[in-house]
């Protein structure tokens, strides 16, 4: 097998010459010499301790006949912050640095002015401000993650070290170029760690990425029964009431996720699902969210909600991804990407997304493209694995008018022209056609509750709360089904009712649910009896007892 990395420190060197991936050019050779020097054992002179380090600055500086560059490395570790001795320490590094680099005398040769003094820290945040901020004569520099064609170069020089070198190609070794983009020398030189302990060989690139980025152990994908997935239509449904066609939309996604096949390789690194719901309020887009969740990933922890009317200002998008290095909370990333890095295996619900700050919309659009997002502290989330899912009221607020201005019942295809006219202008008159245009395969417009869904919802809802009933007092409610359903299809043929859908019908039940709490605070029926609820003619809710028990039967009569 091939020789590990981090087995064999002593051969972290460059291969030999002949060797295909040696350095053929001078400057090549000469990084190689000095990449062996920095690598070699310790001399008994070289500075040991911090103390030792400042001291040696000094005298080097100090020195007429010769210039010299100082190269600090992880000093943000050396002296993390809030540590006693940390302040004082960047105070004397600082002092250091600056007598590097400042004229001792007007007369003679000036090697200070050749003098070169770097601090490779991996992050700036952790510097106190004052250190790199206020002298003029130190400045921050960023140094982005290497292009591909030093990804290229370094891979062709790891390569050997993967767990099945000896079998990829020279275009699974190029996909693994592109696929590492953004990505640090240090975490590419990682990957061949995880090819070995997670037995990812190198001609499938994606797979081990995927294991090298979420860290996981077991795919919750690949634990999806077929049947299951094949079936999903029918499972949502039966969660999601009267929206068949945003059921099976989203079925049909989830199953081609499952597949997996696609064209090319484009959108491996993309999120798994990204879905635009959108439609009048209150008839299903959350539940959908939510069933989705449980039937993909087991349970609705998968399931994360972001309020986007909480993320209306522009400084907003700092939340999602977290505050830049220098800021307050800094430290703490983002909420999203946290969140992504915790659990990579999530549907990712955002409502109300057109009250998000335009700048917010940017972040999101990043994550549709590039299926990553990093944090203020460097650190990247990947999104390839979650389903991305946005919900829109935009244009529900003109569905009442359109059921006032006319007699017959507004189809399905009118409604749906509606809505999405109404958010391809939302998104123009904010600026972001193409974020649009890149949702658009994934918009999904929700239907109006329609009569024949009226019943089955508050169906649901009653039984809801005969199970309540049942659980806490062990008395049997029974709906009089009789009296509730003409009078709730009756009240949501209001076109002002009709506009806030299953909501509406709850808000409606709510006199039934108030009647049943004053029956059995009054009435105190026995373990075992049952009371029956319904409402008169005028709306009125009742509850009565329905004479199944001795108890019952002497409350009803006093009532």
């Amino acid at each position: 097998t091939a020789p590990r990395p981090w087995e064999t420190r002593g051969d972290d060197s460059a291969p030999a010459d002949g060797d295909p991936a040696a350095p053929r050019t001078r400057r090549g050779g000469e990084r190689q010499r000095g990449r062996d020097r920095l690598l070699a054992p310790r001399t008994p002179g070289r500075p040991r301790t911090f103390d030792d380090v400042v001291a040696t600055v000094h005298r080097l500086a100090a020195s007429p006949d010769a210039a010299t560059a100082f190269v600090f490395e992880d000093v943000d570790h050396q002296l993390p912050p809030g540590q006693p001795d940390s302040h004082l320490g960047y105070l004397r590094l600082r002092a250091a640095m600056t007598d590097a680099v400042t004229p001792h005398s007007a007369a003679g040769p000036a090697p200070h002015a050749r003098n070169a003094v770097l601090c490779a820290v991996g992050d700036v945040g952790r510097l106190p401000g004052w250190f790199h901020l206020e002298d003029p004569r130190i400045a921050a520099l960023h140094i982005g993650p290497p292009d591909p064609s030093e990804r290229r170069l370094w891979l062709t020089w790891l390569h050997r070290h993967f767990n099945g070198a000896q079998d990829a190609s020279r275009a699974d070794l190029e996909g693994l170029v592109g696929a590492t983009d953004g990505m640090t020398g240090w975490d590419i030189e990682s990957l061949a760690r995880t090819s070995w302990l997670r037995n990812a060989p190198l001609r499938k690139p994606d797979k081990l990425l995927e294991l090298h980025r979420l860290n996981v152990s077991v795919d919750p994908w690949t634990q999806l029964d077929r049947d299951t997935v094949a079936g999903a239509a029918g499972v949502l449904g039966t969660r999601v009431v009267g929206q068949d066609t945003a059921v099976n939309a989203v079925a049909s996604a989830l199953q081609s996720a499952f597949v997996g096949v696609d064209f090319g390789n484009s959108g491996n690194a993309r999120p798994r699902g990204a879905f635009f719901f959108v439609g009048p309020t209150g008839v299903g887009k959350t539940e959908l969210a939510k069933s989705v969740a449980e039937l993909m990933f087991g349970d609705q922890s998968a399931y994360a909600r972001f309020d986007m009317s909480e993320y209306q200002q522009e400084h907003a998008a700092e939340r999602l991804a977290g505050a830049p290095p220098g800021y307050i909370g800094h430290e703490q990333g983002g909420e999203l990407t946290r969140r992504v890095q915790e659990r990579p295996f999530s549907v990712l619900l955002f409502d109300e997304i057109e009250k998000a700050h335009p700048k917010v919309l940017d972040k999101f659009l990043q994550i549709l493209e590039d299926g990553r997002l990093t944090d203020g502290r460097g650190q990247t989330a990947y999104f390839s694995q979650c389903l991305i899912i946005f919900t829109s009221n935009t244009g529900a607020d003109a569905v009442q008018g359109l059921l006032s201005d006319r007699d017959d019942e507004l189809t399905y295809a009118e409604l749906e022209a509606h809505f999405t006219r109404a958010v391809e202008e939302k998104f123009r008159q904010i600026g972001r056609p193409e974020i649009y245009g890149r949702l658009k395969p994934g918009v999904v417009v929700f239907d109006m509750l329609r009569r024949e869904h009226i019943v089955r919802i508050a169906d649901r809802l009653l039984g809801q709360l005969t199970e309540s009933v049942r659980e806490r007092h062990r008395v049997e409610l029974v709906p009089d089904t009789g009296t509730l359903h003409p009078w709730i299809t009756e009240r949501m043929s209001d076109p002002q009712h009709q506009a806030y859908g299953g909501r509406q019908i709850r808000n409606e039940l709510e006199r039934v649910r108030a009647a049943v709490v004053r029956h059995l605070l009054e009435h105190r029926p026995a373990p075992g009896s049952r009371i029956r609820a319904g409402v008169t003619a005028d709306g009125t809710a009742v509850v009565t007892a329905d004479g199944t028990a001795p108890r019952a039967r002497e409350e009803g009569e006093g009532t």
